[in-house]
């Protein structure tokens, strides 16, 4: 241990050698000071324990007495309460026996009867009770306070004890124990005591003796007794002498927090006699450790002036060494006299190179040494900027770099100037991002410029026009005008705005209103500019500009040949569709021909029957009638025909109404019945009776079910089916898709169905499978289903691995709420067979 000791000595520096050894004897004497502190603080510790745990006992005995005079006087409540239950009481007689309790408990000092909407009926106070604490039958008491609620609604008895007030009488501790009639509130029995009483006759009195007893508020406001006062603010010069006296605070049950026991100790001493070797030890030490701390101070001050300067010097050499900038000190003949790390790194010379030499520097190109030698004797005689200049530095190895070089006077401590420091730094990198960033700000404004949109930015709040690209100049000027007539015709967010609103309807972090920004229209809108004729897309965005400003950007795109050739494109659709239309009829025009023939033939054979009969003289008036009748019914027939035809054949522009889906559906099947019995095809239609309606025109949706039911009868007729197996099946039924009600249409044929590489290519325009077909019809039918915002789909049906037919289905939205739609359609369908 001793060897350990000796080489950790040794290890140690000089400097902290002395600082062990200042520090050794002043430890030793604090040591032994403390262990005659320590011997009489444990002394006095001993002793102060012992008199709180005395203190504590006779204080909770104390308590024990108060909490067994209190519980008997509420047993005393309540059995007058349950007497009053009970009805075996009068006002006068509660108060005969208020009177009796009052003057026999002497800490009892009010007795009172409040009923359950808190009316006094009866009270007695003793005659100490002041004036202002009495209570007066019928006065109104509060309902609101915490023990009233607790004898209300819990039934149980509650102790309150009110705060006390400055410059009023003392508050008596208040009782108040429920009158319960079954289980109904009959009100209180409210006991009022006096705090004083309590004390005086609630404590034993040895422990009176012994202490200062008080008693205390939930808020440690005193109610009776009397403190003692506090000394442990009193400087004692005796190192025994006790600082302050024991104390101890208890609750008292069944109060809780609203009444506290406290109790103090009348000793403040502990008796322990002084003795003067304290006081010589004391005084010793104290001298002692007095020359000791001086002594030490002083080594102290040495030492921190000496670590001073070496962490000065270490910092501002670390600092040199550390920094990029490079530095350099020259005296007043222009003689370098320093130069750090970094300049060396920078120039590629070292300082014993550099130091001592005066201009031409040779870090100086040779084709500029004479403008810098210029420049030089400029910050010698104080013409220089303060913002420094920049000049080119050649490196050892001859390569060059930019640098920007600042001079200021170099100034030592007496406030001479003994020379110039230089600071300089590289500024090639600055430099080159700098040159980019312009090129490509440059680039940028090109393609702006370049751009076949206007594009315009202006703040929120201001007319100012804060960028606008060239093909905006050219349709609007340079003015801010063209873009707030943008923003107001496209229904974007206004430029300019009043805020309406408090602070909820601004955005709390731009100022702005949140609302306006956020209930603003899509990005993008279609505009017509008269005074440019042109049709303008218009899209905006906000955007934060340089300035911290909220700015907002519109971009306005020509898409006036776009809208043209769209409307061009509607108009071949509507055309294509009444081609088609056409092409219908005339496919079916030997059918409708037959169809035709009928009724014709009907007429003629009725009037030569009629004239036959005429001419032989058989003809009675009846049968005149019944012929001229029959003549009528054939001729409506015909004309029927040809007026469904002549509205199918000269439907132009669709207009949509609400459409009755039977209706319409039996008016298809007129007309595609004609081709299917051409065919020999069997119709089968089912119906859902009570359908609700549909928004659609109906003539398109008709010439969507005729296609489909005439391209059903051509597939049947393609695949030879033998008589009993040519039939079409129509079926109309409400369906719920994806979550909406709508109306599907389904046509299934027992064809040879759809083979892959056409259905691939089943909608596509100009597609067919027929020598005289024009591809557009199935195109058709589904542009027709999709504008009235239905789908169309074809699927094949099988029998094991064998296809039988084909299904095209096709569904339409309701026009009625789902809920209303819902509950009006049937599920009795009617079929008929169309042979």
């Amino acid at each position: 241990m001793v060897r350990w000791w000796r080489a950790w000595w040794r290890n140690l520096t000089p400097l902290r050698q002395d600082r062990f050894a200042l520090l050794a004897p002043l430890v030793a004497v604090f040591l032994f000071l403390g262990a005659i502190v320590a011997a009489f603080a444990y002394l006095q510790i001993e002793e102060s324990e012992r008199e709180q745990e005395t203190l504590q006992r006779d204080l909770e005995y104390a308590q024990q007495r108060v909490r067994l005079l209190l519980l008997e006087r509420q047993e005393q409540l309540m059995r007058l309460a349950r007497q009053l239950a009970l009805q075996e009481l009068a006002p006068a007689e509660f108060e005969n026996r208020a009177e009796a309790l009052v003057n026999q408990y002497p800490e009892l000092q009010a007795l009172t009867w409040i009923d359950p909407q808190g009316r006094i009926r009866a009270s007695h106070a003793a005659p100490t009770l002041p004036a202002s604490q009495q209570r007066s039958p019928g006065e109104q008491i509060a309902l609101d306070t915490p023990s009233w609620t607790q004898a209300w609604q819990q039934r149980q008895s509650a102790f309150a004890q009110p705060l006390a007030t400055p410059g009023q009488a003392p508050p008596l501790l208040q009782l108040l124990v429920p009158i319960v009639r079954g289980r109904q509130f009959g009100g209180v029995v409210l006991g009022e005591f006096s705090n004083d009483s309590l004390l005086r006759y609630g404590m034993p009195p040895r422990v009176l003796a012994r202490y200062a007893v008080t008693l205390l508020d939930g808020d440690r406001q005193l109610l009776a007794g009397t403190p003692m006062a506090n000394n442990t603010g009193n400087a004692h010069f005796l190192p025994w002498k006790q600082q302050r006296a024991s104390e101890y605070a208890i609750q008292v049950s069944p109060v809780g927090r609203g009444l506290v026991l406290r109790a103090q100790a009348y000793r403040t001493s502990l008796g322990v006699v002084g003795s003067g070797l304290f006081w010589l030890v004391g005084v010793l030490s104290v001298m002692t450790t007095w020359l000791l701390v001086a002594t030490w101070r002083h080594t102290r001050r040495r030492l921190q002036m000496q670590q001073a300067l070496v962490a000065e010097t270490n910092f501002r050499r670390a600092m040199e060494n550390s920094i990029a900038t490079g530095m350099r000190a020259l005296d007043l003949e222009g003689r370098i006299t320093y130069v750090n790390a970094a300049f060396c790194q920078m120039t590629g010379w070292s300082a014993e190179e550099l130091v001592g030499l005066k201009a031409p520097f040779p870090y100086w190109p040779d084709e500029e040494k004479h403008l810098l030698n210029e420049k030089l004797h400029e910050q010698f005689s104080g013409k220089g900027s303060s913002g420094g200049y920049k000049m080119r530095v050649k490196r050892k190895n001859g390569t060059l770099f930019d640098a920007r070089l600042y001079v200021s006077p170099l100034i030592d401590a007496h406030g001479q100037q003994t020379g110039w420091m230089t600071s300089m730094t590289d500024i090639t990198e600055p430099t080159r991002i700098r040159e980019q960033l312009a090129a490509a700000h440059e680039r940028f404004t090109i393609v702006l410029e370049a751009l076949d949109a206007a594009v315009s930015v202006a703040p929120l709040g201001s007319e100012e026009l804060l960028f606008a690209n060239k093909l905006y100049r050219q349709w609007f000027g340079a003015q801010a005008d063209g873009h707030l007539q943008l923003v107001a015709q496209a229904g974007k967010l206004p430029v300019s705005y009043q805020p309406t609103g408090g602070m909820d309807e601004e955005d709390g972090l731009m100022g702005l209103p949140a609302d306006a920004i956020t209930n603003a229209l899509p990005d993008h809108a279609e505009i017509f500019l008269p005074e440019l004729g042109k049709w303008l897309e218009v899209r905006s965005r906000y955007l934060s500009w340089v300035d911290g400003r909220l700015a907002q950007m519109v971009i306005a795109t020509d898409i006036t040949q776009r809208r043209q050739a769209e409307e061009q494109a509607a108009r071949q659709a509507e055309r294509a569709q009444s081609v088609s239309r056409l092409v219908t009829m005339g496919e079916m025009a030997s059918s409708l021909a037959h169809e035709l023939n009928q009724p014709l033939t009907a007429i003629s054979n009725y009037c030569n029957g009629t004239l036959t009969r005429i001419e032989s003289g058989q003809l009675s008036e009846d049968m005149l009638r019944m012929a001229l009748q029959k003549t009528a019914h054939q001729a409506q027939r015909a004309g029927q025909i040809i007026h469904h035809i002549r509205a199918f054949v000269k439907k132009s522009e669709p207009q949509f109404v609400q459409a009755d889906v039977s209706k319409m559906v039996q008016e298809a099947i007129e007309l595609a019945g004609i081709e299917l019995r051409r065919h020999n095809v069997r119709l089968t239609h089912h119906v859902a009776a009570r359908l609700p309606s549909v928004r659609a025109d109906t003539i398109l949706i008709e010439q969507v079910l005729i296609n489909l039911l005439k391209n059903g009868a051509e597939a049947i007729q393609q695949a030879q089916r033998p008589p009993a197996a040519r039939t079409v099946e129509l079926r109309v039924l409400p369906r719920s898709i994806e979550g909406n009600e709508v109306i599907e249409f389904a046509v299934q044929d027992s064809g040879k169905g759809l083979p892959p590489e056409m259905r691939e290519r089943l909608f596509e325009a100009f597609y067919s499978t027929k020598q005289e077909g024009m591809g557009i019809g199935l195109n058709l039918c589904r542009s027709i289903v999709e504008a009235h915002q239905g789908r169309l789909q074809a699927d094949n049906i099988y029998n094991g691995a064998e296809v039988v037919g084909c299904r095209f289905s096709f569904w339409l939205p309701i026009a009625k709420p789902a809920g209303i739609a819902s509950k009006s359609v049937a599920n009795v369908p009617s079929t008929r067979t169309v042979a």
